[in-house]
């Protein structure tokens, strides 16, 4: 049922590109959850190209390390963290990014594959600035936006001294 709902929003968007998977990936998902579904969309053509690959790879490393269901399905695991990972460069809030219907689907799908990781949400950041920070700590380097945050309406509001301070 999630990777409907993931490939549903793109798929009404008209976006596939966006969900970050080339175009094998893509085919194998479809295979495995829609075997039966003879109106497959074409698969993309490649891996949205970002100039902020390392964030991407950086951020689809640390849900593949925190992903509990991985042992069970790693190609499973491996496409829903490159689709949050390519939600997150985009300039809005998570679950949007996803096309989820609100920040509880998102926390319901964290807390679904990635328990320990999100645990450590304790103070209630918003999922695509804790994932961002989440990938900074990983990297021993100070805690920074996720690319897509400083197109976001509310990346004053998770972001305050940059924007007073004119950063970002």
């Amino acid at each position: 049922m999630l990777f409907a709902r993931l490939i549903g929003a793109r798929i009404d968007g008209g976006d596939l590109p966006l969900l970050g998977l080339d175009r094998d990936a893509f085919a194998a998902l479809m295979t495995r959850h829609f075997p039966r579904d003879t109106a497959t969309p074409r698969p993309p053509l490649a891996v949205l190209q970002t100039p902020h690959r390392a964030f991407v790879r950086d951020l689809h490393g640390l849900l593949m390390w925190h992903d509990r269901i991985a042992a069970e399905n790693a190609d499973d695991a491996r496409c829903l963290a490159s689709i949050i990972a390519a939600a997150a460069l985009r300039p809005d809030h998570l679950w949007r990014d996803l096309g989820l219907s609100g920040r509880d689907d998102v926390t319901a799908m964290l807390g679904r594959h990635y328990p320990e990781l999100i645990a450590r949400n304790t103070e209630n950041l918003r999922w695509k600035k804790f994932l961002a920070q989440e990938v900074a700590h990983a990297n021993g380097v100070a805690p920074t936006c996720a690319p897509g945050c400083p197109g976001c309406e509310d990346y004053g509001f998770c972001y305050p001294a940059e924007t007073l301070s004119g950063v970002g």
